[in-house]
């Protein structure tokens, strides 16, 4: 029985990291790194802009957020067979991508890591939870409570309107920086109002009950060694398959549909956001039990392996591309927003996964991790001896 431990990495799984990095990419180019300012686009542009973001915005954050919940559970896992308890030091580690968030920040107002830092330290009183507790959280997690409840005090009270943090004033802030500044107005704004607009973002619109949600299902997969190729797991893939084709034949009309047919605004509003994660939530379902039966049963596995090499290094590539896409397309780098239609865009996307693709190839063959992922490791186990 293959053992589950942060030096015996599955292979599976970095590819599946591999693939989310790849995606997220792709899709933060064409938004020109959040400032979504672009030519009068074609009609190839808008068919680029619109297939990209229907097969991959939010599905891969998903996969990158259910990753990270298993590679939580691999943590502590690891650590406990030592007889130590990891809760603290994942506490610590946590408050390290944080800093690593804020310098990411400096580069890209729509970073992730800050907004992970702060909901795994959620995880920590769930560690050690029975399955039990696990599954119950992770439903009322997926229900989308916030929006559940928004739905019945608009359906109550017509007057109440969506829900608004008032993220405008925080946007006005970053967008001229990013049109007419130097790297320095950008860093200073993001500093003083990125926080705001990813936490703000994400409330609003079901992102953090959602990335919760799936923290704690990636810790589920762990536990029960889903992601190895024994026992009846391929069978349950299998069947995760088949539901998600099911569940998004279902929830992609009614998120098409229902929204649009509620004179409620807060109620539409909040519909919307509901059916909008559970139809991507089924569609990340069908990648993640694709490439896993794809990987464990025919000869994909050789080329799905080449992912492998951008997932081991996730948080250095996550890095590398907000710099690199700043520098391509705000005013402090190239300014190419001006000039990039989504076309060029994505063609540039790729053209920068396959320097980033050698570049991991080339690392990974000399070093154990990523330089940046070796830093985090370091620093995590700061004043541990080495047995």
């Amino acid at each position: 029985m293959k053992e589950l431990t942060t030096n015996n990495r599955i292979d599976l799984v970095d590819c599946l990291r591999g693939f989310a990095v790849c995606g997220i990419i792709m899709i933060h180019f064409l938004e020109h790194m959040n400032f979504m300012t672009v030519p009068k686009p074609t009609a190839l542009d808008q068919g680029i802009w619109d297939t990209v973001f229907f097969l991959g915005a939010s599905k891969m954050y998903a996969i990158f957020a259910l990753l990270f919940g298993f590679s939580c559970y691999i943590q502590h896992h690891n650590q406990e067979k030592r007889g130590l308890d990891f809760r603290p030091r994942f506490a610590w580690r946590m408050v390290l991508l944080f800093i690593w968030g804020l310098i990411d920040l400096l580069f890209y107002n729509g970073d992730i890591l800050c907004t992970y830092a702060v909901l795994g330290l959620f995880l920590i009183p769930l560690v050690k939870a029975p399955d039990k507790v696990l599954i119950a959280c992770a439903v009322l997690l997926f229900i989308q409570p916030i929006e559940v409840v928004y739905m019945i005090l608009g359906a109550i009270n017509p007057e109440i309107a969506p829900m608004n943090v008032g993220l405008g004033k925080y946007w006005a802030m970053v967008m001229t920086p990013q049109a007419q500044g130097t790297i320095f107005d950008v860093a200073l704004a993001n500093l003083k109002a990125g926080l705001q607009i990813n936490f703000g973002w994400a409330l609003e619109h079901g992102r953090l009950t959602q990335t919760l949600f799936l923290f704690i299902t990636g810790m589920i997969l762990g536990r029960k060694r889903l992601f190895l190729d024994e026992g009846d797991n391929l069978k349950f893939w299998k069947k995760v398959l088949i539901g998600s084709v099911i569940a998004f034949a279902v929830f992609f009309p009614m998120w098409k549909l229902i929204p649009g047919a509620i004179e409620n605004k807060t109620v539409s509003f909040s519909a919307e956001i509901l059916l909008n994660m559970w139809r991507n939530f089924a569609m990340m379902a069908f990648y993640v039990s694709g490439l896993t039966l794809l990987y464990y049963k025919t000869n994909a596995h050789k080329a799905l392996h080449h992912l492998a090499y951008v997932g081991k290094m996730s948080l250095s590539c996550y890095l590398i591309q907000s710099i690199v896409g700043a520098f391509l397309f705000y005013n402090w780098g190239l300014g190419l927003f001006r000039t990039c239609g989504h076309t060029v865009s994505f063609l540039m996307s790729l053209a920068f996964l396959v320097l980033l693709y050698f570049f991991c190839r080339w690392w990974t063959t000399h070093h154990r991790r990523g330089p940046l992922e070796e830093i985090w490791s370091r620093l995590t186990f700061i004043g541990v001896k080495k047995a």
